[in-house]
């Protein structure tokens, strides 16, 4: 969600009875502050919302940082222990929401403090895990029965809220169909191209950015995701993009000659910054590249997020009341089928 979920966005999700969450990665620390202040003036100042803190990420720590002085209400973190974090959230009364893909890492998380798991499933745009949500989902709630789970991945409308809740979540997260709707800064070239597309125009592997991810299939996508980037190439575009971004190149650097492995994963993601912005900022449906989730074939026009979020409400209601007057027929039905064979029972004796 990065460029796409801002404090415009934010605002508009908290204002309509969600909670926003604020991308910081493309963000400095200045920015970020910024942008927390500005959502808090678009809210009233009284609404929940939160900022991401991807901490495998160069700039992530100290954007963390800012949201505890902030004393920001949510931190959603990802790709690392939440631990420091959570104990000082936890000070004033913040919430931890972490990442996760697997039972590892949420009881990792947990482990550390965090005080909710965002569950993401293969369905989910960018990096959601091997399962689909419809395990995932169920497997996480049946063994972690009492911390609070945000389902990720497959989630864009009533219906998959009603399914979410019977999977044994609490709540959604709904990117993909967020990032399309008026309130989004996403490009409006990209907006119309996801309107178009179905739940197989994605794909999904991880020669684009270094992590297994799920895109909008386009001509720079396939290209990306055909193999793997030399180190050459990878280096010489993560340099830049993080010229780009004003990360210090010793933050880079060293590492490249230390932890090789670990740091050429970091560098492809940095590498991808541009591909991205292409697509999400300038709309470049040729050179860019969308991270998108397979809702995209459930998403068929642009709202405005109040729009949305009523009618997801309102579907959601309709989808477990007609669920109900189903299982009550079905229930009435065997009723009716064990009172018969009874009776055919008492008869026979």
């Amino acid at each position: 969600m990065s460029w796409i979920s801002t404090p415009e966005l934010v605002a508009a999700v908290s204002n309509a009875g969600g909670c926003g969450i604020l991308a910081t990665g493309p963000l400095s620390p200045e920015e970020t502050r910024a942008s927390i202040r500005k959502i808090r003036e678009l809210t009233g100042g009284n609404k929940p919302f939160g900022i991401g803190a991807t901490l495998l990420m160069p700039g992530a720590k100290e954007n963390a940082e800012v949201a505890l002085e902030e004393q920001v209400p949510l931190i959603n973190v990802s790709l690392g222990k939440p631990d420091w974090i959570a104990r000082e959230c936890h000070q004033y009364g913040g919430k931890v929401l972490a990442t996760v893909t697997n039972d590892a890492h949420a009881t990792i998380a947990l482990d550390a403090g965090a005080d909710a798991l965002m569950i993401t499933g293969h369905e989910a745009a960018a990096h959601g895990g091997d399962v689909t949500s419809l395990v995932l989902v169920a497997a996480m709630a049946e063994q972690f029965p009492e911390v609070p789970l945000v389902a990720a991945g497959g989630f864009g409308n009533g219906p998959g809220l009603a399914a979410a809740l019977s999977l044994g979540a609490d709540a959604v997260a709904m990117g993909s169909r967020l990032a399309v709707t008026q309130d989004s800064p996403l490009a409006q070239s990209i907006k119309e191209a996801v309107t178009q597309a179905k739940e197989t125009d994605t794909l999904y592997g991880k020669n684009f950015d270094g992590i297994p991810s799920r895109v909008l299939k386009t001509p720079m996508a396939q290209k990306r995701m055909k193999s793997r980037p030399n180190p050459l190439s990878v280096l010489v575009r993560a340099l830049q993009a993080a010229g780009d971004m004003k990360v210090p190149l010793w933050k880079i650097l060293p590492g490249m000659l230390v932890e090789y492995d670990k740091i050429y994963a970091l560098a492809q993601f940095g590498a991808a910054t541009k591909d991205i912005q292409a697509a999400t900022v300038d709309g470049d449906i040729e050179r860019g590249v969308q991270f998108i989730g397979q809702t995209a074939g459930l998403i068929h026009d642009i709202p405005t997020v109040e729009e949305l979020v009523q009618r997801i409400i309102a579907d959601a209601k309709a989808t477990s009341a007609k669920n109900a007057t189903a299982f009550g027929a079905f229930n009435a039905t065997h009723l009716v089928e064990d009172s018969e064979d009874e009776e055919l029972a008492a008869h026979g004796s």
